[in-house]
């Protein structure tokens, strides 16, 4: 029988009111759950900051949710960026997912603040230093985009990891052995901590085919194939296959899964129930 592992969720902050009742509502569902922190994202660009800090906050004091708040490099000096932590400190929030971040849309690639910070190396060891938080970061299983060859994320994650990170959170990918192999080559590289493998069941195969492109993730034929195939069962299928990949995970020895929910709970729930994540 397939072990239970510990769950955690990404959410999306609001844009407006009409999405501040989407993310209520995908919180409601998923936080009986018992995740062991949720993270909620910045915009590219920082554009969501404010509203990304008043989810956290919210987050926190009405659900009594750990949440680990999204911070990245992009837009802002050294000084508002440990500002924003200092408050988030502050609320009683003690976990960040420290990031460089995405430039801004039509930016054409990320340019560093004059007075900021030029990596998310940099981010990671002034958070560190300040004894406030345990930090998260951001891992490639398949190559960034800007990455030079394959082993470039493995060399930047142990960086990370080095200048003060506790743990990992992978982005998405379609075959649990991505995952195993990047695992694989991490430890042999010294990484020590914890890589948590990020899953996202997938509610519209369309937009993952777009975003996997834009972050340099493969996308299977096969699963083309499937989803054209699908029509009206997409959804059971999304499920389906999110399973089978979190079981094959966990019987390779994962304790933890991150799902992104893209502020979507009944995906992410039903996939849960099926590894036996309950609310009982």
């Amino acid at each position: 029988m397939t072990k239970t592992p510990n769950i955690s969720f990404e959410f999306f902050p609001p844009k407006n009111m009409a999405a501040t009742f989407g993310l209520f509502e995908t919180v409601n569902a998923l936080h009986d759950l018992k995740p062991g922190f949720v993270s909620v994202t910045y915009g590219a660009g920082g554009t969501t900051r404010t509203l990304t800090h008043e989810a956290v906050e919210l987050l926190h004091k009405k659900f009594g949710l750990n949440v680990a708040a999204h911070l990245t490099c992009v837009d802002a000096t050294k000084a508002e960026t440990l500002a924003i932590a200092d408050a988030y400190a502050a609320a009683g929030v003690s976990e960040i997912v420290a990031l460089r971040g995405d430039p801004p849309k039509g930016a054409g690639g990320f340019t560093p603040h004059p007075e900021g910070f030029a990596n998310s190396i940099e981010l990671i060891e002034a958070l560190s230093e300040t004894g406030k938080f345990k930090l998260r970061v951001g891992a490639y299983p398949d190559p960034h985009p800007e990455a030079a060859d394959e082993n470039a994320d493995v060399k930047f994650l142990k960086r990370k990891f080095d200048a003060g990170a506790d743990s990992a959170i992978t982005q998405f990918f379609f075959d649990p052995d991505t995952f195993f192999r990047f695992r694989d080559r991490a430890v042999a590289t010294g990484v020590t901590g914890k890589i948590l493998p990020g899953i996202l069941p997938i509610s519209s195969w369309t937009g993952v085919k777009k975003f996997a492109q834009s972050c340099g993730t493969p996308v299977p034929a096969h699963l083309d194939d499937l989803f054209t195939k699908a029509g009206d069962n997409a959804e059971q299928l999304s499920i389906d296959l999110a399973t089978d990949m979190c079981e094959k995970l966990i019987a390779g020895g994962v304790d933890d899964l991150h799902f992104y929910t893209l502020n979507k709970p009944n995906l992410s729930k039903s996939v849960c129930t099926n590894l036996g994540v309950t609310s009982a």
